[in-house]
């Protein structure tokens, strides 16, 4: 898309823009000091590296070094571009942005924009069918079956798909929105006879799927009738990703945050059912199983996540697999068992709201009591092979336990029930431990002998004094315009580390245009990444506001001299590589000069 937003209009949506309230979107911030920190959205972490300054209007993380304003985070977390980044800001301060002439489409992001437009057409045809429509009544008939509430049926904008071939596509053919789009959305089919197009979804009670931010971006079909499959999803799309989505996130977004919980079921069935019976805070995967990608966006929004399966060997398995997962991610892991044959849809309506809330959910295990429940299926325990097999499974998983109390309870739980020595038990548990830790050594080992890996380290030493002093004083000319005057007076623009001095010309051009000092609006205007990146980290540096004379003089004492300091090295090289004493020695006298002139200046 070729179009243009005017700088005024970009820096108006800048300034009406609060990038904590952005950000909270995407990740659980907690107020500390002046800053807000969480884990980072671009990359796996369990210790908080990610910090947004409500000041500065910046974000940063120090684990992997993104950062940037409001308008980068999106382009970052959501794969927009630069004007679509603007254009979703605005919307959200209500500022009205002209119209744009779109000069080459190819360009753009018109073919996303076209399948999210054709969801929301989808969503409204489907959910005015079964509301009010004759075509709809088989799915009035099953949905009241499953006792959902009008409040429930609206919350989730559930639908149902006609039992046509073309109800979706003549409207689309009626708003002139391209068919192949369509298609590519996954809302279309395509005959092979003539090339025709036809509805993917018919006499299906539909769900609308929606990404983080309320953008309905997929469907789940339940058949009512003999049609297989049962549960039909959206296949994955260019606006789809099952691996990165997680069903109705959006809507169980604020009590996620206000209970710092998650409960995660296995279909959206149960999340409607779920939230029918007060619990708000319910998410599911997408006929899938939890991945990574699931994991961190769980962890980003609460620290607990309950998962709530069914009770089946399959649903069991997928719950030990989904804990493990989750606890890597370092989330704190519960999980509510169902009774045996029901899923929390069945129980809901079996059992009613209340016993739901306090028998299952509210009676969820410890992961580790729930593992000990998992280690022990299969398994005959009169069988002394099968016992021993148990008791070493068992301890392994306390091994990995961080907290001593933890060990020591569970220990004695096992001590107790197979009338074992507690003292036994906790040697054998320490070999274990000891075993799993030279493991876990070894492959640390491997990992930071990697080169990126000691590429990092490296980055993380101590910088040259002259590199400190050009980024501290870079952090200060962003904030102060007199403090940037005084520098290009005394150093211009020569700054020795080739990225400072690009940032320095770009500074220097930013307040020769009359800008006032602000990192977020002089960030927006660089170009290069690797740029907005450094920027971005020298604005969030902890820095003394009141920057005296002696300390600016400083530092550009460090940066005036380190060119000097290298021309005495190299002269030292050049007198020890000279054959001809005289020669050596008149080099020695200029080295001495040389270290004599730089010592009187400090």
């Amino acid at each position: 898309m070729n179009s243009r937003i005017a700088d005024e209009k970009v820096e108006q949506v800048r300034q009406a823009t609060d990038i904590v309230e952005v950000i909270s979107d995407f990740v659980q911030l907690k107020k500390q000091g002046r800053q807000y920190v969480g884990l980072c959205p671009f990359h796996g972490e369990k210790t908080p590296s990610f910090s947004v300054s409500p000041e500065k209007q910046l974000y940063h993380c120090f684990g992997c070094g993104a950062g940037g304003n409001a308008f980068s985070f999106l382009m970052e977390i959501d794969g927009l571009p630069f004007i679509e980044s603007v254009k979703k800001l605005a919307d959200r301060a209500n500022i009205e942005l002209p119209v744009f002439e779109i000069t080459d489409r190819s360009n753009g992001n018109e073919p996303h924009e076209k399948m999210k437009e054709g969801h929301i057409l989808a969503t409204k045809l489907y959910h005015h069918v079964l509301m009010l429509t004759e075509q709809g009544a088989a799915g009035r008939e099953y949905i009241a079956q499953r006792e959902f509430t009008q409040k429930q049926i609206e919350h989730f904008q559930i639908g149902f798909a006609p039992n046509r071939w073309d109800s979706l596509t003549t409207i689309f053919q009626k708003r002139n929105i391209p068919l192949d789009k369509m298609l590519d959305s996954g809302l279309l089919g395509q005959r092979e006879s003539d090339k025709g197009y036809y509805d993917r979804f018919r006499n299906r009670v539909m769900f609308p799927i929606w990404d983080g931010q309320g953008n309905v971006i997929a469907f789940g079909g339940r058949s009512i009738g003999e049609d297989t499959p049962k549960y039909l999803n959206s296949p994955e799309t260019a606006i789809f990703h099952k691996s990165r989505t997680l069903y109705a996130l959006h809507l169980a977004r604020p009590s996620i945050r206000k209970e710092n919980e998650t409960i995660l079921f296995e279909g959206y069935v149960d999340v409607i059912a779920a939230w029918g019976a007060g619990v708000t805070n319910g998410v599911a995967t997408l006929g899938t199983a939890l991945t990574a990608e699931h994991a961190k966006i769980l962890r980003r929004n609460a620290e607990t996540v309950i998962i709530c399966f069914d009770a089946d060997r399959a649903g069991i398995d997928a719950s030990f697999r989904s804990a493990s997962i989750l606890e890597e991610i370092g989330c704190h892991v519960k999980v509510a068992l169902m009774p045996e044959g029901l899923d929390p849809d069945d129980f809901i309506r079996k059992f009613g709201a209340e016993r739901f809330k306090t028998d299952v959910i509210g009676a969820s295990l410890t992961l580790m009591a729930f593992k000990m429940r998992y280690l022990r299926k299969g398994k005959n325990l009169q069988d002394e092979a099968d016992r021993m097999q148990y008791i070493k499974d068992v301890l392994t998983e306390i091994a990995s336990l961080s907290r001593a109390v933890e060990r020591d309870h569970y220990l004695r739980q096992v001590a107790e029930e197979f009338s074992l020595s507690l003292d036994a038990l906790k040697q054998e548990q320490f070999q274990i431990y000891r075993s799993l830790r030279q493991q876990k050594t070894s492959q640390t080992k491997v990992e930071t002998s990697s080169p990126s890996s000691r590429r990092k380290l490296e980055q993380k030493r101590l910088l040259p004094a002259y590199q400190n002093a050009e980024r501290l004083l870079l952090a200060h000319m962003m904030r102060d315009v007199d403090i940037a005057e005084k520098v290009r007076e005394r150093l211009g623009g020569h700054f020795n580390v080739d990225e400072h001095h690009a940032l320095v010309a770009y500074l220097f051009a930013f307040y020769g245009e009359g800008n006032e000092p602000s990192p977020s609006q002089f960030i927006q205007r660089l170009k290069e990444e690797s740029l907005k990146k450094l920027a971005t980290e020298l604005a969030m540096l902890s820095i003394n506001e009141d920057c005296s004379e002696q300390e600016l003089l400083d530092y550009i004492k460090q940066i005036e001299n380190y060119p000097k300091w290298v021309n005495i090295q190299q002269r030292e090289l050049e007198m020890k590589q000279q054959r001809d004493p005289l020669l050596a020695a008149k080099l020695k006298m200029e080295i001495i000069q040389m270290k004599k002139e730089l010592l009187e200046q400090r």
